[in-house]
């Protein structure tokens, strides 16, 4: 997951709303969102590979998404970062107890966001210690919460003039389709070839090998009902499905 923008309690009918872009190689073997198997309460898709997931939420309106943090040449953690994420939404305990408990050590750099439905909190291996989050919106990439990258400041405000519209997703899908390219001149120096760091500066990201897989628009109600919207895509951003799953209460 590569670009996440929440919406927390500030439109007055949704008091979350997600949209979401996973960037991930295309060879990586994953399953698109379904209610898990071994946890139907949970909305999300599986990384095929490793077992977590980039990004769930589920009946009763917990939500979790990570990001890794881009970080070339640091060495593979002891547990994949995806764990994070299956291990929150298939618990019950509170968001911030959750992340205290999280042991930072055992995961390469990652962002963590978890709500429980009465708090939303962050969470980094790599920016002190989890704390909850005001009312308002925030955006993740690969780096901290609200890391002013241009992709990021651009997904923000898209995100803000969408609100209004909602339950009309195309605004949303709109700003996680967008495909500009940063100016050299206001890339952000992550350590990658100049070559990937135009790539990865777009929101929507695409190539042969690498690329946005998965556009999702997640959002729950005040009468705490979840819709789940993904929009899936292949090598060079050719579309392949769209899955809903939504539930009333």
């Amino acid at each position: 997951m590569c670009l996440i923008v929440i919406g927390w309690r500030v439109h007055p009918d949704y008091p979350l709303v997600v949209a979401a872009n996973r960037d991930e190689y295309y060879a990586r073997p994953s399953s698109v969102i379904a209610r898990w198997s071994d946890a139907p309460q949970v909305i999300g898709g599986l990384d095929l590979e490793a077992g977590g997931t980039w990004l769930g939420m589920t009946d009763s309106g917990r939500f979790a998404a990570v990001t890794n943090v881009r970080e070339p040449g640091m060495a593979k953690g002891a547990v994949s970062r995806g764990s994070l994420t299956r291990n929150f939404l298939t618990a019950e305990m509170p968001a911030l107890a959750y992340a205290e408990g999280i042991e930072p050590d055992r995961y390469a750099g990652f962002n963590l966001l978890l709500t429980d439905g009465e708090s939303l909190v962050y969470c980094s291996n790599r920016d002190g210690q989890p704390r909850s989050l005001q009312p308002g919106i925030y955006g993740l990439s690969n780096h901290l919460l609200d890391s002013p990258w241009p992709k990021l400041l651009a997904a923000r405000q898209a995100f803000a003039e969408a609100l209004p519209s909602l339950p009309d997703e195309s605004a949303f899908f709109e700003l996680l389709a967008n495909q500009q390219i940063v100016p050299d001149e206001n890339l952000p120096q992550t350590g990658v070839p100049i070559a990937w760091e135009r790539l990865l500066s777009a929101v929507f990201v695409k190539s042969e090998s690498y690329g946005t897989r998965a556009s999702t628009l997640a959002w729950q109600g005040c009468d705490g009902c979840i819709t789940v919207h993904e929009r899936s895509f292949g090598p060079f951003g050719q579309a392949l499905q769209s899955s809903v799953i939504s539930t009333a209460v």
